[in-house]
């Protein structure tokens, strides 16, 4: 059996070596991440400040866009750093809380777009009885139990993976600390770790998946047999475009880079796809729900409009 050695830190060989190309990528997600920011606080805030936003749909889109910004900031700035230095260390504790709070806001996002499904089934499929189903305690109950159990969840991982001992290089073929490189670095019996991994990530983002391919079932199959109008399923359909384009974009990636096993091979394929879920997804989902939403880019317009108008007045006051 290998020596174990205490660990210090890790180092985080990144998206290149190649020093030229540094810069670009540098360019590329300070855009990005700037990107992500200011769209989902642009959603934040409507939904916030605009009163006829404040409905279960906007309620956990605004939990998404809150996630999202989370979400990469896990990431992002530790990897804006890395690419303006030459020393890409990671602390242990540092990598073991960046895992926790990946896997946790990652695993909340996937249960809290099945939930946004339901919402959309009980909208559409029993809209006189949706305020009374929807109520905000059954809302806010949802939302915790998100976040709660993919608390717990993250949990298992960290603590897992923090029990490992780690006899090999300390290097990882990753931009951020996430299980699958840890485990490649890490000796001894790793196989209960892989299952973990494969098992219950697995569970969780498909079983979450499959529940939102099921709440679009009954909504068509209730639009067709019962109301029988094309009509009537453009328009449902179209509402909920948007929120599928979102769990394509996510699930996806997602069930690509855990529900296979780890190996060596795998890592350059699980960084480009990283990149999908972890940086990219975030992005669109702002674009994704504002450029489809009559009702937002109308509160859009019509805050935006109001500090435009008194900018205006402002300015002629002035004069």
């Amino acid at each position: 059996m290998e020596n174990a050695t205490s660990v210090d830190g890790f180092l985080l060989l990144g998206l290149t070596s190649a020093h030229e190309l540094q810069p670009i990528f540098f360019i590329m997600f300070l855009t990005i991440y700037l990107l992500n920011l200011v769209g989902n606080g642009v959603i934040l805030m409507i939904i916030t400040l605009e009163r006829r936003l404040h409905s279960p749909m906007y309620f956990f889109l605004g939990n998404l866009s809150c996630l999202d910004i989370c979400y990469s900031s896990v990431t992002l700035p530790k990897v804006l750093i890395n690419l303006l230095s030459r020393h890409r260390t990671i602390s242990f504790l540092g990598c073991i809380a960046q895992l926790h709070f990946f896997h946790f806001l990652g695993s909340t996002e996937a249960i809290l777009l099945a939930v946004m499904a339901f919402d959309r089934f009980v909208a559409i499929c029993s809209p006189l009885r949706y305020t009374a189903i929807m109520n905000p305690q059954l809302c806010i109950l949802l939302a915790a139990m998100a976040w709660v159990t993919s608390f717990f969840y993250a949990l298992m991982h960290s603590v897992m993976t923090a029990h490992l001992n780690f006899c090999h290089s300390h290097k990882l073929s990753h931009f951020f600390c996430d299980v699958k490189p840890l485990l490649e670095v890490a000796c001894g019996n790793t196989v209960l770790n892989q299952r973990l991994l494969s098992v219950v990530t697995g569970s969780i983002s498909m079983g979450a998946f499959l529940l939102t391919l099921l709440s679009y079932f009954y909504i068509i199959a209730f639009l067709l047999f019962k109301n029988q109008s094309c009509r009537a399923l453009q328009k449902a359909l179209s509402t909920c475009t948007s929120h599928f384009m979102v769990v394509c974009l996510f699930y996806g990636p997602v069930g690509f880079t855990y529900i296979r096993p780890a190996t060596a091979s795998a890592m350059s394929e699980d960084q480009v796809v990283a990149i999908i879920y972890s940086a990219v997804t975030p992005v669109l989902n702002p674009l994704i729900y504002t450029l489809r939403n009559k009702e937002v880019m109308l509160a859009l317009k019509k805050i935006f409009g109001k500090k435009l108008f008194k900018d205006h007045q402002l300015h002629g006051g002035h004069q």
